[in-house]
């Protein structure tokens, strides 16, 4: 086990300066005796133990998600299961005897976990190997054990509710419902409501200071988050510039070659417009999938239903097109898609990327076990899971794609429409 006396210790410098721009952060630690520039003291209880004030744990944890799961976790999710689990104690060390693991960190996450996730799902922000100290560092923990939250919140190919995850972040899948876990979800609920959170004003200045990092993870934050063009290849760019329609849309909002900028919803969530879902849906199927019988209007539509067009998707879902590392995966190594490499989970916040997998999967789909298959087959095997397809019950998903499937066929509408449903 480590013995990190200072911040600087645990985390890199890059962090740190992000730290200091909070502002609350900042205020705690000149108030504390720090100075920037110099080594910042971890703070302990009064068994010499070193904890994360709740200050500190509010801005890693919006910080975590601000560059890795932008509109898919809560940070106050975070903050609460930290509270629980570890008293935002770094050192903490707890061995579960029934799943037979141990539990290290602030969010007590096993190291065996994280080594799947990283090895298996693509989550690669930060290398885990035989020397599990790593998980000791506060941005690495919370990183991981936010993954296994997003991993948790679609497990089993199903759209899983707070209770659920929370319960089986504890006790594992099998001990969801059990009445073992039933206390620790009741405890969870009672500190997440009890924790002072940041009003939107001290939100927008941590989400400022985030932006401002120079730690930005490839194609998920600072700068990325902001601009096509620092997630999109220059190749892909041109081609959009070469769209009239996209063309048109962007030169009333003003936007200029190298510095096109995605849409932002009130939360500052990246978005496309229709006009530009529907251009890149034409660019890849033109490309890659013309003699697959795949429709660019019900990719995008597809688009519509799984990720109301958030380039980065939603809840559990990844990227423009919900499209999980293992499945991308297994299309580019298994079934030959290989337009675009897959290295990491961070690759699928490519709207070109998402798109592409996306396509690959529909046209798998399209001829699951040999046949011709039906949209409605599609749909639900896309967002399901074709196990679990049934065609005799007709559910919200597949009527909003009907209903989005024929605004994407007629263009008329499709013109200049930049709103989100």
């Amino acid at each position: 086990m480590p013995s990190f006396r200072y911040w600087d210790d645990c985390v890199d410098p890059e962090d740190m300066k992000v730290m200091w721009l909070i502002p609350e952060v900042n205020k705690e630690w000149i108030d504390a005796g720090e100075k920037m520039g110099e080594k910042v003291h971890i703070s302990r209880d009064p068994d010499g133990e070193p904890y994360l004030t709740q200050t500190e744990m509010q801005a890693i944890a919006k910080i975590t998600v601000d560059r890795h799961f932008n509109s898919q976790l809560d940070p106050n999710m975070i903050c609460a299961l930290c509270e629980i689990v570890s008293d935002r104690k770094l050192f903490i060390e707890q061995y579960e005897k029934k799943l037979k693991e141990t539990r290290i960190g602030i969010m007590q996450v096993a190291p065996e976990t994280a080594d799947w996730l990283s090895r298996e799902m693509g989550y690669r922000a930060y290398e885990i190997d035989i020397n599990t100290n790593v998980l000791y560092r506060p941005f690495v923990n919370v990183y991981f054990g936010a993954a296994y939250i997003k991993w948790l919140s679609s497990c089993d190919g199903k759209e899983r509710n707070e209770e659920f995850v929370i319960r089986a972040y504890k006790g594992g899948k099998k001990k969801a419902m059990h009445k073992s876990t039933q206390i620790y979800f009741q405890r969870y609920m009672s500190v997440k409501e009890s924790l002072t959170f940041q009003r939107d004003n001290e939100t927008r200045q941590l989400a400022g200071a985030v932006s401002n990092s120079t730690t930005a993870t490839p194609g998920k934050s600072g700068e990325e988050w902001a601009f096509w063009d620092a997630r999109v290849s220059i190749e892909d760019m041109e081609t959009m510039w070469n769209t009239p329609e996209v063309v048109r849309e962007w030169a009333k909002s003003g936007e200029r070659r190298g510095r096109v900028r995605f849409s932002l919803d009130a939360h500052k969530r990246p978005y496309l417009s229709r006009v530009e879902v529907k251009a890149i849906a034409g660019i890849i199927i033109d490309r890659h999938f013309s003699s697959r019988g795949v429709k660019a209007a019900a990719l995008a539509a597809l688009a519509e239903v799984t990720s109301m067009r958030f380039v980065n998707g939603v809840r559990a879902r990844t990227g423009l097109l919900g499209i999980d590392y293992p499945t991308a995966l297994w299309l580019y190594n298994d079934r030959g898609y290989r337009a675009y490499k897959i290295i990491s989970v961070d690759d699928l916040y490519n709207p070109f990327v998402s798109m592409y997998f996306g396509a690959a999967y529909f046209a798998y789909l399209a001829e699951y076990e040999g046949r011709q298959r039906s949209y409605e087959f599609i749909v639900q095997a896309f967002l399901g899971g074709p196990e679990n397809v049934n065609l005799q019950e007709t559910g919200p998903h597949w009527t909003k794609f009907k209903d989005t499937l024929r605004f994407y066929e007629d263009s008329k509408k499709d013109q200049g429409s930049c709103s989100i449903l």
